[in-house]
Parts: structure tokens; sequence; C-alpha cells
């Protein structure tokens, strides 16, 4: 006979915070192959609840639970050889409510793995991928797995 779980467990559980989400793309991170890591060595990954409004007005969303990650910046691929006088710095988004909503929704993948495939997906944009080319990419790969 199988033991079942006491809800008594649960009853102190928490989802991860922002400082959890950190740690987890700090992971990831750490976990690019070279020279990918060295790339985005100066790319802060910052964490927050939700997008900004405007982010989200600037892409016609209308949900917050819309927009997992962003890039801000200009891709490597964009940049001329010296960078615009002004111009900020590179940095990457993960908005812990959209992912721990679409957690929720896809039970076969774990949090870690969509923290970074999100984490992975906005760093292709400072390499200058748009979204079109990482889902080929995606695709080619998803085929070669299977």
């Amino acid at each position: 006979m199988t033991e079942t779980p006491s809800a008594n467990r649960w009853a102190n559980a928490t989802a991860p915070s922002l400082d959890d989400f950190e740690a987890m793309a700090l992971e990831a991170l750490a976990g690019l192959p070279e020279p990918f890591r060295e790339l985005v060595a100066g790319v802060p990954c910052s964490v927050a609840e939700f997008a900004e409004d405007d982010v989200l007005e600037g892409f016609g969303m209308e949900s917050p639970f819309e927009l997992m990650g962003l890039f801000e910046g200009v891709g490597l691929t964009e940049e001329g050889v010296v960078p615009a006088t002004g111009q900020m710095p590179n940095r990457v988004w993960l908005y812990r409510r959209a992912i721990l909503d679409y957690w929720a929704e896809h039970e076969d993948e774990t949090l870690g793995e969509i923290v970074t495939h999100v984490l992975i997906h906005e760093i292709g944009h400072h390499f200058g991928f748009s979204d079109e080319d990482m889902e080929e990419i995606e695709a080619r790969a998803d085929a070669e797995e299977n």
C-alpha cells in the first residue's frame, strides 16, 4: 500500500521567489558552453514579477502573463564596431509570475527547464537571432531528438 502525502507537508510551501528565479537563471548561465558563456558574461539577468505596462503595450499584449522574458538592448550582429554613445547595456529580463503560470499549464516541463529555455531564448536575441530564427533552430533540434 502506498502512503498518501499529508496535506500538512504543503501547509508552508510557497512559490519560488524572485531570488530563487535569479539562482535558477545564474545556474543556467553557468551551464552554457564556451564561447557563449564568455559572450554573455557582461549581460545582466534581472527578474521581476511582470513586465512593465509600457513593455506589454509595445508588444500589443493585453495580459502580463503573455510575456515570460525580454531582451533589452542591441544584438551583437546589429551593433557597430563601436557601440552608439549613450546606449544602455544589454539586459535580459525573466518574468516570474508569467513563467509560473506557464509552468502550471505544462506539467511535462520542470520549472528549471522553463527558466533555462526562456533565458536562452532571450540570450539568442543578444546574439542577434530573431524569434523566427530561434523557432527554426528549436524545430531542427526537436527533429534531431526524434
